[in-house]
């Protein structure tokens, strides 16, 4: 799913659209505006994308992190409608519907991605450089220079668990190998296509002596899980978790949180834990398609997401905004959200793009097998 990060590259989705975009006049300047200063200030940025009175998006799922809060926001607040395609697509979806679809009224004018995708989209030339009145805020190392894309929110690898069917929920990786879980231990996709999934296996491997440089002993771990019986090869969903196919679920802790919202009232006491002997926590990023057939309202959007407010509206959804450190600095953080976050212990590191193309490589090459 959406920033869920798919790691290898799949079918396109969707078929070509019909209609070819065109910039020309306001619009081509609006293709080109690196900020909005270039626009002549906000207003006119908020004048130029209520006109274009459209943005069409594509793999962002209602219920993840908010986003569904996020969407009906923003139409309400500035008059443009979201014309969103196929939420449960992946970032290699968006990439492939960028380039297939260069030119028509339909292809995606923003994408959220995993680190990788942005990194290697920003290398084909794919994204319109365009930095957020937050730019300076945003930190260093969580930005590309040139503002081709920028970190949005994150969160960690935890594990989720029915209460109501699990007597004892696991808290840590050294846990889920417990007999009593045989059968129960699930993971949200395929790590060789799945960015949360992945997450997961990065983070087993933190826990059995690994490092970023090293995933190896994750996939290990995995195996042995595999051949104890503990883990079962059912996707989680929310829809498996609220029939309770999986009663344990490695996951990002905003998505395991939100399910313990989301199942409450239909007898689910799904809790959460992150685990202290694997932290591992990801952003996903966002991205201005370079040829979007909105592009102020693309831009916009862009502003929308990491002003207070849309950080806000993600920290709602239990994610953690990248704009966290400086909106608790100024006080413009929903405190109420900030004390709803799943507890982590110890600090977050984060692999460099040389160690995730090669942990890619490893599991595309030894995951199935391991978990055969």
């Amino acid at each position: 799913m959406l920033g869920a990060a798919v790691l290898t590259t799949v079918t396109a989705c969707g078929a070509a659209p019909e209609g070819a975009a065109g910039a020309a006049g306001d619009g081509a300047k609006a293709a080109t505006a690196a900020s909005a200063e270039d626009f002549g200030g906000m207003d006119a940025l908020v004048k130029a994308a209520k006109e274009e009175g459209a943005l069409h998006v594509i793999a962002l799922p209602p219920d993840w992190a908010n986003y569904g809060e996020l969407i009906k926001t923003f139409e309400t607040k500035y008059g443009i409608k979201i014309e969103s395609e196929n939420p449960d697509a992946a970032s290699a979806d968006e990439i492939a519907a960028v380039k297939s679809r260069k030119g028509q009224k339909r292809a995606p004018d923003v994408l959220d991605l995993g680190i990788a995708f942005a990194r290697s989209g920003a290398e084909e030339g794919l994204f319109a450089p365009y930095k957020v009145e937050a730019w300076d805020k945003i930190p260093a190392a969580q930005k590309d220079e040139a503002g081709r894309w920028y970190n949005d929110y994150g969160g960690y690898v935890s594990i989720g668990c029915d209460a109501k069917r699990i007597p004892n929920c696991p808290k840590t990786f050294a846990d889920l190998l417990k007999p009593e879980y045989k059968g129960k231990v699930a993971l949200n996709g395929n790590p060789t296509k799945s960015g949360s999934a992945f997450g997961g296996v990065y983070a087993a491997a933190l826990a059995n002596k690994g490092s970023f440089a090293d995933i190896q002993p994750g996939i290990d771990f995995f195996g042995t899980l595999k051949k104890s019986g503990n883990f079962i090869p059912v996707e989680s969903t929310p829809a498996t978790v609220e029939k309770g196919e999986t009663p344990i679920s490695i996951d990002w802790d905003y998505l395991n949180a939100g399910y313990a919202d989301q199942f409450k009232d239909k007898g689910v006491d799904w809790q959460v834990a992150v685990p202290t002997d694997g932290v591992y926590a990801q952003f996903y990023s966002q991205a201005i398609n370079k040829e979007a057939p909105h592009p102020a309202a693309a831009r916009l959007w862009m502003e929308y997401l990491y002003s207070a407010e849309g950080q806000n509206l993600w920290l709602k959804g239990y994610a953690r905004p990248v704009l966290l450190p400086a909106m608790t600095a100024d006080g413009t953080a929903d405190k109420t959200f900030v004390a709803k976050l799943p507890a982590v212990t110890g600090t977050p590191a984060f692999p460099a793009s040389a160690e995730l193309d090669k942990a890619k490589a490893t599991l595309a090459e030894k995951w199935d097998k391991a978990v055969s």
